[in-house]
């Protein structure tokens, strides 16, 4: 969950260090650092907080720091110890001539680190990170290779790594190595990037090299050299990466999280774009590779997901249901990884993840793999882990999404999963061509829906002034709209720090209802459809409990002005593609009551864009 940058060449390496970690502050983090090697000494510059306070501190170094031709840098995200300036990366070895960042999280430390004890080592940290440098140390005090001390020390080691390392007595040499954790490599003219992520490097070059699994690269600002585990020697291979640094720019928009909200039309789009060409022909995802026959054997679907991802598996579950008959399980991957894994070949196991990083989710579908299921991925980053280990992939193609909260690569993966949905439906035969058409025909018009509501925000920001000031928030919703609530509730809590909760609107009775006063919002999504009167009927259970209360709905019921305080009205579709609909207004209150706090809405406090670590 951490960031990583490097840099090797002839440029100004404090300011490409720091403008990378700038460009990987979505990720999240609590501290920062860089370190660099100048004059032929290590030095190391570390600041608790905002990015900003590391800036601060390095304009009063300008002189000394100038003359650096290599350096690494870190946003941490605290696992092991405190967000403090001490155990903020990077960290050295115990002559401070050994120096690393490192992103995952290292499962043996403690073993390691007690033995290191024993050998003399001097520890200032309480992270699992300072083990690594102390052990490269050793390494490298037996062999002089710096590459060959962290394939050795890499050996020792049990968990999740991305690693940046230098050492002081090559003040021209970078090395870089991973094992379940991201890390690409940078391609420039006479000089090497190592990054987390693209937008740290997108801006100074195109061509990348995504490191395997405990691959050990060696840079220098004239060339690479790349082994394997085994000290084998391996040929690079460089990719053209698929980003535009623009997707970077706020675009006039005061945070990313709205010009993301905005861009949601566009984004359904670019999805059905080459996927659904004509409403009377078929779907077309050209990397799924599910059969009719091996559709027919299917004895269930397991979705597995974490945090938004699986309340869009949520809506994936009733859809697939819905139109194929399969039984479908979602469950969250970090309880998934801890019990015994129940599939075979006749399960379909599907990860959702925007990153395609997320620590839980890969090893879900590892394990499923080694049952001998078929894993399908949906996931914004075709180039991701997750990605490259699954046998159907539906790239979403969001875009890149800077701010913490989840917004546009939600509505990606829901409108992925109706597309696989209707997929296999027609593969499988189990939906009339009159329906598919009609769904298809609605999909298509979806955008300019979304944009209505954009256009009209006039009433949400009204709800958002009026209710900024609340501490709690319920949101009630049924069918297919009970992941909406979850998943409103969320984006609420995120980013205003509200205690909001999602609830199927029919256990309000067996035991929210105890928590309903004038004080408490009860939001009800009520689109029309099957459980229209249903949710209306828990609506006017909470009013009888003085509540107050808001509807999102697309119905002109001349009966709801008198049961709801605040309506928030959006355009009619059909029930099974409302909950895209409806989430765009959930959206944009959550924005604007954030707003109304003064809180930081694309960086909120404790969050990750990108969870590596379980």
């Amino acid at each position: 969950m951490c960031g990583i940058v490097g840099y090797i060449g002839s440029k100004s390496v404090v300011g490409i260090l720091t403008e990378g970690l700038r460009k990987l502050e979505y990720r999240g983090y609590d501290s920062s650092g860089i370190a660099i090697n100048a004059d032929n000494e290590i030095k190391i510059y570390k600041a608790e907080g905002k990015l900003q306070n590391l800036v601060d501190l390095l304009q009063g170094h300008v002189k000394e720091t100038q003359s650096a031709k290599a350096g690494i840098g870190h946003i941490r995200w605290a696992t092991h110890g405190a967000p403090t300036e001490v155990n903020a990366h990077p960290h050295t070895c115990s002559c401070g001539k050994l120096v690393i960042v490192h992103n995952g999280i290292i499962e043996n430390f403690k073993e390691l680190k007690e033995d290191l004890i024993k050998q003399g080592c001097v520890f200032r940290s309480q992270t699992d990170t300072e083990t690594v440098a102390h052990l490269i140390a050793q390494e490298y005090n037996k062999t002089k290779d710096l590459t060959q001390a962290v394939r050795l020390a890499t050996k020792k080691i049990q968990g999740a790594y991305a690693l940046g390392v230098m050492h002081q007595d090559f003040p021209n040499v970078l090395v870089a190595t991973k094992r379940n954790a991201p890390l690409l490599i940078g391609v420039g003219e006479g000089e090497f990037f190592i990054a987390s992520d693209v937008p740290a490097i997108i801006e100074h070059t195109k061509k990348a090299l995504y490191l395997n699994d405990d691959e050990i690269i060696t840079l220098t600002n004239e060339k690479m050299t790349l082994i394997d585990g085994d000290n084998k020697e391996l040929n690079p291979k460089i990719e053209i990466l698929p980003w535009e640094p623009v997707a970077l720019s706020k675009m006039g928009f005061k945070h990313f999280m709205l010009k993301e909200i905005h861009e949601q039309p566009d984004v359904i789009r670019n999805i059905l774009s080459g996927k659904l060409y004509n409403t009377d022909e078929p779907i077309s995802l050209k990397e799924v590779q599910l059969t009719k026959e091996t559709l027919k054997n299917l004895n269930r679907i397991q979705i597995i997901a974490c945090g938004t991802s699986m309340h869009a598996a949520m809506v994936g579950k009733y859809l697939i249901e819905d139109f194929c008959g399969i039984a479908v399980d979602v469950e969250a991957s970090s309880e998934y990884i801890y019990r015994k894994t129940v599939t075979d070949k006749n399960t379909l196991v599907i990860g959702v993840s925007q990153s395609g990083e997320t620590a839980d989710t890969i090893t879900a579908i590892k394990q499923s793999k080694a049952k001998g299921s078929h894993v399908l991925i949906i996931t914004n980053r075709p180039d991701s882990t997750m990605a490259r280990e699954a046998d159907s992939l539906v790239p979403i193609n969001a875009g890149i999404e800077v701010s913490v909260a989840a917004t546009k690569s939600y509505i990606a993966q829901l409108i992925s999963f109706y597309l696989l949905a209707l997929y296999m439906a027609e593969v499988k035969g189990s939906l009339d061509n009159a329906t598919l058409t009609e769904i298809k025909k609605e999909l298509v018009v979806l955008p300019q829906k979304v944009e209505m509501i954009l256009a009209h925000k006039e009433q949400i920001q009204k709800c958002a002034k009026i209710f900024s000031t609340t501490k709690d928030f319920i949101y009630i919703a049924r069918g297919i709209n009970f992941a909406t609530a979850l998943e409103g509730a969320l984006k609420l809590k995120e980013i205003s720090y509200i205690n909001a909760t999602g609830y199927p609107a029919g256990e309000l009775k067996h035991g929210p209802i105890a928590m309903l006063d004038e004080t408490m919002p009860v939001l009800s999504i009520l689109m029309h459809g099957k459980v229209y009167e249903k949710i209306l009927s828990n609506a006017e259970e909470a009013k009888a409990r003085n509540a107050k209360m808001i509807a999102l709905t697309n119905s002109d019921d001349k009966k709801l002005e008198e049961l709801f305080d605040f309506i928030i009205k959006v355009p009619e579709v059909n029930e099974i593609l409302s909950p895209v609909i409806a989430m765009i207004p959930l959206q944009l209150l959550a924005y604007y009551i954030a707003e109304f706090l003064g809180k930081d809405v694309d960086q909120p406090r404790n969050l990750a864009k990108s969870v590596t670590v379980e």
